[in-house]
């Protein structure tokens, strides 16, 4: 009896413990914004960041920043792994609380993130010589704000050029083909341009040299954010996505050249093609300086005061500090 009692008593703490392993998986989804400052996210699965925090992905392939703050909107993605503070700021106008960023990116001439690209013969030395020419933009109104609010500040108004949407995947075609002079695009578009010879970089670090005026400076336009209500309703799961999170940004900090290769197997190109992708500079928002938040004050002010945004917005509201 004496044994039996010893083996129940064994057998409810092995199951207790499964239960207790089982209720801890807390399921996430996630959509995944196939760019490359969404590496975070694909470095720390690969690494096992989010499952040691008892964290079970459901991810989504969304492109662009319009789908994903929808998703987050409509309540389909708790995380959004790469959204532009842009969208974000109109979103939580509309609905506040819409997204939330629990880090942000730095992007400037070193970070590279934004830049304008051109086909292959097109002759321009400046964003000047866009004059005249069809253009292609990364889709989302953040980014039709920005290239629009570049090219005027380059000396060239609406009508000077043409300018549509288009979805990232699609640029390097569209310009190897010739159906577009330029385009407004994002990494990882602008190296698999210049890499399969469709093109070249004309400008980068646009919003840090034409809308904060020093090259230098922090352009947060983009980083990871929740919904609001994911927040409020399952906070220990935000706590630990936001652990795994800073995991994945030291991770990929240390080793930048394995942590490179998750994109060739997350995002279409060659390892050899990834291998030379840049980087933006991935900040937890609890890490912003006083100074850094001044440089995201002043980037979101400009938006308000081109009439972008319907109110002023203070970006303090749109960061969670874990």
């Amino acid at each position: 009896m004496r044994h039996l009692k010893t083996f129940l008593a064994t057998a409810a703490l092995i199951a207790s413990a499964f239960s207790g392993t089982a209720s801890a998986q807390q399921k996430v989804r996630v959509g995944a914004n196939p760019v490359s400052a969404s590496l975070p996210l694909y470095y720390g699965i690969e690494k096992g960041f989010f499952k040691a925090e008892g964290l079970d992905l459901e991810m989504t392939q969304i492109i662009g920043p319009p789908a994903n703050l929808a998703a987050l909107i409509a309540g389909q993605i708790d995380v959004s792994s790469n959204l532009t503070t842009i969208d974000a700021a109109n979103g939580n106008l509309k609905k506040p609380g819409a997204a939330i960023f629990i880090a942000i990116n730095s992007q400037n001439k070193q970070y590279k993130m934004e830049q304008f690209v051109i086909r292959k013969g097109l002759q321009a030395k400046s964003l000047a010589d866009l004059k005249g020419k069809r253009i292609a933009s990364a889709p989302g109104p953040g980014n039709v704000i920005m290239a629009k609010a570049v090219l005027k500040k380059a000396g060239l108004n609406e009508g000077d050029y043409t300018l549509d949407q288009l979805d990232l995947p699609q640029h390097v075609n569209a310009l190897t083909a010739g159906t577009f002079d330029a385009a407004y695009t994002l990494e990882p578009a602008a190296t698999i341009l210049a890499a399969t010879g469709g093109g070249t970089t004309l400008e980068a670090g646009l919003i840090a040299t034409y809308v904060l005026g020093d090259d230098k400076a922090n352009g947060w336009a983009a980083g990871t954010a929740m919904a609001g209500d994911f927040i409020k309703t399952k906070p220990e799961a935000a706590k630990k996505f936001a652990a795994a999170w800073e995991k994945s940004i030291a991770a990929v900090e240390a080793n930048m050249d394995d942590a490179r290769k998750s994109l060739a197997k997350s995002i279409a190109m060659s390892p050899e093609v990834a291998a030379t992708v840049p980087m933006v500079k991935f900040v937890m928002a609890k890490d912003l300086t006083p100074a850094n938040v001044t440089e995201f004050q002043k980037f979101i002010d400009f938006v308000s005061d081109a009439g972008i945004l319907s109110a002023k917005v203070d970006v303090n509201t749109m960061l969670q500090k874990y």
